[in-house]
């Protein structure tokens, strides 16, 4: 168990034509920060029946152009949000790999900017990208 954070491009959000561009395991700050986005846009797409306690859990979140760019600016001052969690793991700066922390990043930065590359070329061929986690 874990959390397990997903995004794709896609043309609705149920479709078929789902497209994965990014994955990480208990990435937990990139968690906080796509929460916070959910609850400021009005907490979309909730559905009470598979959530009952309302929490941020397997519930998809659109991201559009501003959001990437506001994400990217995040990753790269990394300023992301500490957040924590039964299922979250250590925080997501903490993770150690000698090379990054010479380097002064952090272990999903990589990551997290292919991901932005990705989602801007989604977005910019017509497609919706999305969030969506599961703990």
């Amino acid at each position: 168990m874990g959390l397990d954070q997903y995004a794709y491009a896609a043309s609705e959000i149920k479709a078929e034509d789902r497209e994965e561009i990014g994955y990480w395991r208990k990435h937990n700050r990139l968690q906080g920060w796509m929460e916070k986005l959910w609850e400021k846009k009005g907490r979309p797409h909730f559905d009470s029946l598979t959530n009952p306690l309302g929490d941020f859990n397997c519930q998809p979140v659109e991201l559009n152009l501003s959001d990437i760019e506001q994400l990217e600016a995040h990753v790269e001052g990394k300023s992301l949000p500490e957040t924590s969690g039964f299922f979250f793991g250590d925080d997501s700066y903490n993770y150690e790999d000698e090379d990054l922390n010479q380097s002064g990043g952090y272990y999903h930065k990589e990551t997290d900017l292919e991901f932005i590359t990705l989602a801007r070329k989604a977005l910019q061929e017509g497609k919706k990208v999305f969030y969506d986690s599961w703990w």
